[in-house]
């Protein structure tokens, strides 16, 4: 016998018995409904944590090969902790950010090594407009040995989104 619609009642043969166990139903039947719309938060709330609020702080993230990937806000904070050496890697030139120390065309940084750090495990900040470039700089500064590379995540575009300015001067070497 099927009681409620969907939950059946077996070798149920009193309708005694099929009422009493299609209240069951329902009490079974709300627990499920109410327990998938709990579920269905704690992913939506997943999901807001996972894409952050405004972009204006984000957390370090590692891009595969041990790269790490910093926010605008938190570049912005590293470099200027100290004495870092912060590199221009995009082409054609489009503006820096202020304190950069080299320019080194990202398809070209064999060619340019006197241009970069001698000590290689030394923090080595890339950037580029976009990022794409610098991801594609990074492969090569870990074949040539460089071990604690930090990327902008997002580039100049980001680092324009997070409100701070790129600064537009005649680069050094190219």
């Amino acid at each position: 016998m099927k009681a409620n619609g969907d939950c059946y009642a077996g070798a149920l043969r009193s309708t005694e018995r099929a009422v009493g166990l299609r209240g069951v139903c329902g009490i079974v039947k709300r627990i499920i409904s109410r327990s998938w719309a709990v579920a269905s938060l704690i992913a939506l709330a997943c999901i807001v944590a996972a894409c952050g609020s405004d972009g204006k702080k984000s957390e370090p993230t590692t891009r595969a090969g041990g790269v790490t990937l910093l926010g605008a806000q938190a570049y912005r904070q590293a470099i200027g902790a100290g004495e870092q050496f912060v590199v221009n890697v995009h082409v054609p030139y489009e503006g820096e950010i202020e304190g950069t120390d080299a320019f080194v065309p990202f398809d070209q940084i064999d060619q340019h090594l006197a241009d970069l750090p001698a000590d290689k495990d030394a923090p080595l900040y890339i950037y580029c407009r976009s990022g794409r470039m610098s991801a594609e700089a990074t492969p090569v500064l870990q074949r040539l040995g460089y071990t604690n590379i930090i990327d902008l995540k997002g580039g100049m575009n980001a680092w324009r989104e997070a409100g701070l300015q790129i600064v537009s001067k005649e680069p050094v070497s190219q």
